[in-house]
C-alpha cells in the first residue's frame, strides 16, 4: 500500500499566497494598460501609426536598392487609408516613394535634406496629431528618412510587441520582489500564525497511559482548528474516564477474590494429603498471586511519594533465601553474586522486592528445570536474573511485557507478572531489558537510578 507524504500545510498556504500575488498583478497591468487606454495615456489617435508600419517594412534588396516588403502591417494599412503616401530616402540618396503627396505638403519634399525631424499640420494651432511627420528612423534598411502622413492607427500587436520589455524591466522586477516576499516573509507570518498548533502537538507528546489529565493547550490555536483540538480533549477527557473506571474496577475485583481465595485455601488445608489436594493447593496459590499482582498494579500510581534510599544488595538477598528452596526443588542450582556489601538506589522497598520475586519465579518457571539461576547485583544499580534455559525469541522480547501475554499459550500464570515488573521499573524511573544469557538462557536485568554509598 502506497501512503501518501502529508501535504504541509505552511508551504500550502505559500503556494497559494503565491498565485493569488500572481493573478493580483496581472489583474493590476491588465487594469492600468485599461486606465491607460480610457484616460489617453495610450492615444487613441496615435500620431507614429503609419510610420512605425512603414519602418518594420523597408529593407533592401539583393542589390542594396531599398525596397518595401508586402507585410500584414502594410496589407492592413494601405486597406484603410486608401490615399497613403510616403517618401522614403537614405543618406546615400536612395529614395523610395509611393502615393501622391499633398500639394499643401509638396514644398516640403525639396527642404528635405535641411529638415532632420518635424511635425507638419494643416492648419496653424491644431491639436494633435499633425497631418504629416517627418522623421529618421532605424529599420532593417538602416537609418532612413521617412516622409509621410498620420492617419495610420495604434497597432495593438505593436503595443504587445513592447510587453517583453515592459516584462523584463518592469514587471519581472516587481514580480521578484514579491516572490522573495512569500519565500521569506509568508512562511514566518504562517509560521506565527500556527504557532499555536506546535504548542498543542508538543503536549500532544506527553499523552501516555501513566500520564493522565492531560489537555491540548487553545492558546494561539487558529479558529479553524479549534473544533478538532477542543475533539480530542473531549477525547481525553472521557479515556481518563474510562481508565478510572477500568482501575476501580480491576482494584474491586481483586478485593472481592481475595475473599474466597482465602476459604478456598483454608477448605483445601483441611482435606487428606492426596496428589489432587496437592494440585488444588498450586492452582489456589496462582490465584492468590493473581489477585495479589492486580493489587500491586493499582498500587503503583501512589508509591512514587513514598520513595527512599534502599540497598539492592539486602533486597536481592532476602529474595533468592526465600526462592531458593524452590528452586532447587525444581531441579536448578542457585547463585547470589553481589558486586559490593551494598548498592544503593532510590525507591520503594516492597516494591522492588515484588519485581525481583516476579524475575526469579519467572526463570524458575522458564529455565528448563536445569542448570543455573545466577542473581547478580552490580554497580550503579543494576540487578541481573540469568538462568540456563531456551532464552526469549528476540521477536517477543517486547511483548513479553505485555499484560496477559504468554510466550507459550500452555504456560501457568496470568502473564502480569513481567507486566508488573515494567510498570515497577518505570515508577522507579529505570527500565528493563532482556539480554542473551552466557552461553545459553535469558539474562534480566533490571537498572535503577543510582545513589552514592
Amino acid at each position: 500500500m502506497n501512503l501518501k507524504r502529508p501535504r504541509s500545510l505552511k508551504w500550502s498556504l505559500v503556494l497559494r499566497i503565491a498565485l493569488l500575488q500572481c493573478a493580483m498583478l496581472t489583474l493590476i497591468i491588465a487594469g492600468i494598460l485599461g486606465a491607460m487606454l480610457a484616460t489617453g495615456l495610450i492615444p487613441h489617435d496615435y500620431e507614429d501609426g503609419t510610420m512605425d508600419v512603414l519602418a518594420d517594412a523597408i529593407a533592401r534588396d539583393a542589390g542594396g536598392k531599398l525596397v518595401l516588403r508586402e507585410t500584414a502591417d502594410i496589407t492592413k494599412l494601405r486597406a484603410g487609408v486608401p490615399d497613403l503616401w510616403f517618401i522614403v530616402r537614405d543618406k546615400q540618396g536612395q529614395r523610395l516613394q509611393e502615393g501622391t503627396v499633398p500639394v499643401i505638403f509638396r514644398p516640403f519634399v525639396g527642404l528635405l535634406d535641411n529638415i532632420s525631424d518635424a511635425r507638419i499640420d494643416n492648419s496653424l494651432g491644431e491639436s494633435a496629431p499633425p497631418d504629416a511627420k517627418i522623421r529618421w528612423t532605424d529599420t532593417a534598411a538602416g537609418n532612413v528618412q521617412i516622409f509621410t502622413g498620420t492617419k495610420g492607427g495604434l497597432s495593438l500587436l505593436r503595443l504587445l510587441g513592447q510587453m517583453p520589455n515592459l516584462f523584463l524591466w518592469g514587471i519581472l522586477p516587481l514580480a521578484g520582489l514579491m516572490a522573495l516576499a512569500t519565500l521569506f516573509a509568508t512562511p514566518w507570518v504562517v509560521r506565527g500564525a500556527l504557532s499555536g498548533l506546535g504548542h498543542a502537538a508538543a503536549e500532544a507528546e506527553r499523552i501516555d497511559i501513566d500520564q493522565h489529565g492531560v489537555r491540548l493547550p487553545l492558546k494561539d490555536v487558529p479558529k479553524e482548528v479549534t473544533p478538532l483540538v477542543k475533539a480530542v480533549n473531549a477525547a481525553l477527557e472521557r479515556l481518563d474516564k474510562g481508565y478510572e473506571r477500568h482501575k476501580r474496577f480491576l482494584t474491586d475485583a481483586a478485593h472481592e477474590l481475595r475473599t474466597p481465595v482465602a476459604i478456598l485455601n483454608t477448605r483445601l488445608a483441611s482435606w487428606p494429603a492426596t496428589p489432587e489436594r496437592a494440585r488444588l493447593l498450586q492452582d489456589a496459590a496462582r490465584l492468590s498471586t493473581l489477585t495479589d499482582q492486580l493489587l500491586d498494579l493499582q498500587r503503583l500510581d501512589r508509591q512514587a511519594a513514598s520513595f527512599e534510599k534502599v540497598d539492592l544488595v539486602a533486597i536481592t538477598r532476602g529474595v533468592v533465601v526465600d526462592l531458593a528452596p524452590m528452586a532447587f526443588s525444581a531441579g536448578y542450582e542457585m547463585a547470589f553474586e553481589p558486586q559490593g556489601d551494598t548498592v544503593f538506589a532510590t525507591g520503594d522497598r516492597t516494591a522492588i522486592e515484588r519485581a525481583v520475586t516476579n524475575i526469579v519465579q519467572n526463570a524458575i518457571e522458564h529455565g528448563g528445570r536445569a542448570g543455573k539461576i545466577t542473581v547478580s547485583v552490580t554497580t550503579p544499580a543494576v540487578i541481573e536474573v540469568r538462568d540456563e534455559g531456551d532464552g526469549v525469541p528476540s521477536a517477543e522480547r517486547e511483548r513479553i511485557f505485555e499484560p496477559f501475554y504468554r510466550l507459550r499459550p500452555q504456560d501457568h500464570g496470568a502473564g502480569l507478572g513481567l507486566n508488573l515488573v515494567q510498570e515497577i521499573m518505570q515508577l522507579h524511573g529505570g527500565r528493563i531489558d532482556i539480554l542473551d544469557g552466557k552461553p545459553s538462557g535469558a539474562c534480566f536485568r533490571m537498572s535503577f537510578r543510582a545513589l552514592p554509598a
